[in-house]
């Protein structure tokens, strides 16, 4: 077992322990998300480095509870998401848009 799967394992545990996973929903995950987003990019705003590396971890925790509520296993998730997009050619402007290869 890989080191991520271990701490999946944890997370998945500690909130089985603390009865997230028997009382929360996919869509009250997705919430605490949203909320951990927005203290990510609070951080970042300040360039709060310790509070940046904090919130991507939390952003973690409650994706890995809302993909285990949903049935789905987040480590799938990623490798769908990068099939999809592994083949992809363009580019980042300055301005943030990425443009594709052929558009």
């Amino acid at each position: 077992m890989n080191d991520y799967k271990k701490l999946e394992a944890a997370v998945l545990q500690w909130a089985n322990d603390r009865m997230i996973i028997p009382n929360s929903t996919c869509t009250a995950q997705a919430i605490k998300t949203h909320e951990e987003l927005g203290e990510l990019l609070s951080s970042l705003h300040r360039k709060d480095w310790p509070e940046v590396r904090d919130a991507y971890g939390d952003i973690l925790v409650t994706l890995i509870i809302g993909a285990d509520l949903a049935g789905l296993d987040l480590v799938d998730c990623l490798a769908l998401a990068y099939a999809q997009i592994k083949d992809r050619k363009g580019y980042l402007r300055e301005d943030g848009v990425f443009v594709k290869e052929g558009r």
